[in-house]
């Protein structure tokens, strides 16, 4: 069961960032599944602002700002 909701989580995300390039969609999705408490994080950090009002880009970019450290960290 895993791997159908991984496959489907992905494709989730493909239309999501379409307009990705796909070389840095691939680095994005390979840290997704191989860090996805961090990013569940995120997703809950985003939702919780969205809920207070937010735009979804806006808190977006908050919470991305706020984890740049760590992320840039995770990428290396």
């Amino acid at each position: 069961m895993g791997k159908f909701k991984d496959f489907f989580l992905r494709q989730a995300m493909k239309a999501k960032m379409k307009d990705v390039p796909e070389k840095e969609r691939d680095l994005i999705l390979g840290l997704m599944e191989k860090y996805p408490e961090f990013f569940k994080k995120i997703g809950d950090e985003v939702q919780k602002r969205v809920k207070n009002g937010q735009s979804e880009m806006a808190a977006t970019m908050v919470v991305m700002r706020e984890h740049q450290a760590e992320l840039q960290r995770l990428m290396k």
